[in-house]
């Protein structure tokens, strides 16, 4: 609810001055005139709450506002308590708006925000069941990402801020403290796997000098970079001795707060992993069951229970494993052993590999950007609908690509000023067989998240909360089944890597399995890896570290394979009704341009769609 934009403020005041009374009763109504005004302007006063949001976005900077870049989000239980206080409040107003008041799409809009709002009420019950310092996610790896990614640094008053976010790392490090705290008396303790990571990484955090470590560099290659573009037009930012002067006040910055910050973590996960267990389900907190169960609501837009997804899973692994299998057969392999040892040969032929070198590691790159820009020069025929914002490839910080995921994306600024990223994670070279590299491309980038998520940033006409909705069945179906789409429209034509694309959907579907059987069946993290590593044929490093994920996310990585599965049947639905009307350009479209919405209502749309076709 935090992802909102101050700058809409700004857009406010400016448009009240021009049109006068109107906009200045939607502003301070109780009850404005229009329902978008109201859910907008509840997300607007939210993002006065938010100056990381805001500074992720990157909107106010073209207009000349850069304070909030100073600034740290307030993360204490306080302003959390503030939040959940505040949703009766929001859902009342949203009730204010009779359906036949409203058109079609505020009417959609409407539906959509008591969904979200009602599941937030309904999920307060465990809003401490989480580990929000683990070794995947949290403040004291998300800190230095995000002023690393997102912090830009193009004037002395920049540097100056992210000197100033740096001196407030000790205050917002603590102000989380409270909440493990709370977890603490409350028995939610992460499995001691996790606290053993989280000390390591936190550790060797500290441990690097403070030239050397990612807040320094950054910092510094950031300045070094803005003065080479200000030569280029006879400017100096950065010259050598301010250099050295933001450099030094970033040591004693370090020193003084960011320092003392970590080791406030340390100091009390050190304490904490006496009281861990080595047991890795929700099943063992407090109401875990019922937790879990919220979890995957949450996360697949569906009543489906545990069960039925474990089964689900177990089915579309064997199917997935059986087309695998008759394409290695047909390639020369011999599959009489089974799955495992036939993807075994596969994974040991060196062919598939590049060298376990710098130099290899920054040709992987390339090649996945050449891989992107192919693609996205080929689909006119596939979508009429493309994002305006650029798509680049980044390797995943080395200080956290360890225990990082294979890749992930993250979203461009709203302004078009800073491009879709993909994070290519790069630790083991074996992780990343040549033949996966399309899949993944197609999944994290286009026409998969970066399809998905700029368009909807960019959609007009939308409510900013329909344009950032967190669903995870829709956003992650939608990446899953693109993988499938680059397929059929024949940019994985060598059997190779299709055996990538069939890999991929396997592993999704392998998480229903090993979800579902940590969290509700009682799996031990042992019973999981070995369960992925024999049935997916991924890297030890990278199954160990998906295992891991999916302790500390319950539920998230069951919504890939249901949301996939759900657009593929919401697809064919509509070629059986629509017959030789059907067009695929559209059907993206349709899909595409309402943003991230629940998989029944996707369905929903997608049949008004249809009707209007017919």
């Amino acid at each position: 609810m935090k992802t909102i934009l101050k700058w809409l403020m700004l857009s406010i005041v400016i448009l009240a001055f021009l049109a006068g009374a109107f906009v200045a009763h939607e502003w301070y109504a109780k009850k404005p005139l229009r329902f978008k005004s109201y859910v907008d302007r509840t997300m607007v006063k939210m993002a006065f709450d938010s100056p990381e949001t805001l500074t992720s976005l990157g909107f106010l900077e073209s207009l000349g506002f850069t304070s909030h870049n100073a600034e740290l989000d307030d993360a204490s239980l306080a302003k959390d308590d503030e939040l959940f206080a505040l949703l009766p409040e929001i859902r009342q107003g949203v009730l204010q708006y009779d359906d036949n008041d409203l058109d079609k799409s505020d009417r959609m809009s409407k539906e959509i925000a008591l969904y979200l709002l009602d599941f937030g009420v309904e999920a307060s019950e465990f809003r401490y069941h989480s580990y929000p310092v683990n070794q995947l996610f949290g403040i004291q790896n998300g800190f230095p990402s995000f002023m690393d990614a997102q912090h830009q640094v193009n004037s002395l008053e920049d540097a100056n801020n992210y000197i100033s976010r740096l001196s407030q790392v000790k205050r917002k490090f603590s102000q989380s403290l409270e909440g493990l705290k709370i977890r603490e008396e409350k028995n939610i303790i992460p499995p001691r796997f996790v606290i053993d990571r989280v000390l390591d990484e936190m550790t060797t955090f500290v441990d690097t000098p403070i030239n050397e470590n990612i807040l320094y560099t950054s910092l510094q290659a950031k300045m070094n970079k803005a003065q080479e573009q200000a030569k280029s037009s006879g400017d100096s930012v950065f010259d050598a001795q301010t250099q050295a002067q933001i450099l030094a006040d970033v040591e004693v910055a370090m020193t003084e707060s960011v320092h003392p910050a970590y080791q406030l973590f340390i100091d009390y996960f050190t304490a904490l992993r006496d009281k861990a267990t080595t047991d890795d389900g929700f099943w063992k907190l407090p109401n875990g069951d019922k937790a879990y169960a919220s979890s995957l609501k949450f996360f697949t837009t569906t009543n489906y229970t545990a069960d039925f997804i474990h089964q689900t899973g177990l089915e579309e692994v064997a199917r997935i494993q059986g087309e695998i299998l008759a394409i290695l057969t047909s390639e020369g392999f011999d599959t009489s052993l089974g799955f495992s040892n036939a993807i075994e040969a596969l994974k040991a032929d060196e062919r598939f590999y590049y060298p376990d070198t710098d130099e290899g590691r920054e040709q992987i790159l390339a090649d996945y950007q050449t891989i992107l820009d192919e693609i996205d020069k080929g689909l006119d025929g596939a979508f009429n609908i493309r994002p305006k914002a650029g798509m680049k490839v980044r390797r995943i910080p080395e200080f956290k690509e360890k225990t990082a995921p294979g890749a992930y994306y993250q979203q461009p600024a709203i302004d078009g000023s800073r491009p879709g990223l993909f994070f290519a994670n790069l630790y083991d070279i074996k992780a990343t067989p040549k033949y996966s590299m399309r899949t993944l491309a197609y999944h994290e980038g286009i026409p998969g998240h970066h399809f998905q998520i700029a368009i909807g940033m960019e959609a007009e006409g939308l409510p900013l909360f329909r344009r950032m909705s967190p669903f995870t069945a829709y956003t992650e179906g939608w990446a899953l089944y693109a993988e499938q789409v680059a397929w059929e429209l024949g940019f994985q034509n060598d059997p190779y890597d299709n055996i990538g694309r069939l890999q991929a959907e396997l592993f999704r579907a392998v998480r229903l399995v090993v979800d579902t059987g940590i969290h509700h069946k009682r799996w031990t993290r042992e019973q999981a890896i070995d369960y992925m590593l024999k049935n997916t044929g991924m890297a030890e490093s990278d199954v160990t570290s998906e295992i891991e994920r999916y302790i500390v996310m319950p539920g998230q990585a069951t919504a890939y394979k249901v949301g996939m599965m759900k657009i593929l049947e919401i697809r064919e639905n509509a070629k059986a009704a629509l017959g030789d009307k059907f067009d695929l350009a559209e059907f993206h479209d349709v899909v595409l341009k309402n943003g991230a919405v629940p998989l029944d209502i996707l369905a929903r749309i997608v049949d008004d769609y249809v009707s209007s076709k017919q």
